[in-house]
């Protein structure tokens, strides 16, 4: 009864300064790959667990048809400049015909006022002030006919300057998002990684934002999971100890780094619906555990893949007996690891 007194006051204050936990984890960030546009696979550039850099060639889709589509916005931008041009041309035309148009009118209004004033002695008759006064109003019809035609041509001409014309801007960016699409068809690594389930081979139709392979960062973080009250002294920067499935017997000195805003038990779903209280018929409910981040003081020689289980110790304490007896908790876990 006594031994079971001392462990379980040695476990109280153990979860307190010395805390540790067999829920840790080596996670590396994930970035699935896939290609921005549709097309088919033509070639591949790279092979399943293949370390690759930020910028490398992963593989490439068949360019045929975006090459087509190249050519086919610079005709039409091409021929936008002719259209142009024809504008230029047609609206040169409609501003001589206007002149001459108004110069018609101006003499026909003169012979007008000339027949009037004769009209009034009696010197032409009436049918003849007639005939004049619809010629002159026929002018001014052409007039501003010919006005409505140049004031169209000059719309559908837009701006003089190129850079401002909304006709040539239209097909200069249908010409740029072709070319961009084009070099979409080689798709490069985002980030430094090593590329693992790829499902990739010549001949097969990719989707746009389907991914085919996955690139696993080189950068390791290491999740450990712990009681709440277990990281009451736990601060960024608090000495810590990491032992790896994977490497038994070995102890690796790490530190704290951060810890997360919450777990998904506290976050609640905006979905319209009233609060739903959590039951329990326990006296003592189940800790919750928090997640914290450790990073090892020097990196490892071999990586481990990301997923791979390890064990965290906290020095909570400074104390002289806190560290000794930290230190043989986890040497015993790194011990125990040849075992299971």
């Amino acid at each position: 009864m006594a031994s079971f007194v001392l462990m379980f006051a040695y476990f109280i204050v153990a979860d307190l300064w010395i805390p540790l936990t067999p829920d840790a984890t080596v996670m590396r960030v994930v970035t699935p790959v896939s290609a921005r546009i549709s097309g088919y696979v033509a070639g591949v550039q790279v092979q399943n667990n293949r370390q690759v850099k930020k910028g490398d060639l992963l593989y490439t889709l068949d360019q045929t048809p975006f090459i087509n589509r190249v050519d086919a916005a610079k005709i039409d931008l091409r021929q936008a400049e002719l259209d142009n041009q024809q504008l230029d041309a047609q609206i040169a035309a409609a501003r001589a015909n206007l002149q001459t148009a108004q110069l018609t009118a101006r003499n026909d209004k003169t012979t007008f006022e000339r027949y009037q004033r004769l009209s009034t002695m009696q010197n032409v008759s009436q049918q003849d002030v007639d005939k004049v006064r619809t010629a002159w109003q026929t002018s001014e019809q052409s007039v501003t006919s010919l006005q409505a035609t140049l004031h169209q041509l000059t719309i559908a001409r837009g701006e003089r300057d190129e850079g401002g014309n909304v006709t040539l801007q239209k097909y200069r960016n249908a010409l740029e998002q072709a070319q961009l699409d084009l070099s979409w068809t080689e798709v490069r690594a985002e980030t430094d990684g090593t590329v693992s389930n790829m499902q990739l081979s010549p001949g097969l139709y990719a989707s746009a934002g389907s991914p085919l392979l996955a690139l696993v960062s080189d950068t390791p973080d290491i999740v450990a999971d712990f009681r709440e009250k277990s990281l009451r002294h736990t601060r960024p920067g608090t000495d810590a100890s990491v032992v790896f499935d994977a490497l038994p017997g070995k102890v690796f000195h790490a530190r704290v780094t951060g810890q997360d805003a919450g777990v998904l038990a506290g976050q609640l779903a905006v979905n319209g619906q009233l609060s739903q209280p959590e039951q329990s018929n326990r006296w003592v409910r189940d800790a919750q555990r928090m997640r914290i981040h450790v990073t090892l003081d020097e990196p490892l020689e071999l990586p481990l893949p990301t997923g791979a289980r390890a064990t965290v110790q906290l020095y909570n304490s400074e104390g002289f007996f806190a560290r000794m007896f930290s230190g043989l908790q986890i040497h015993l876990v790194s011990l125990l690891h040849y075992v299971y």
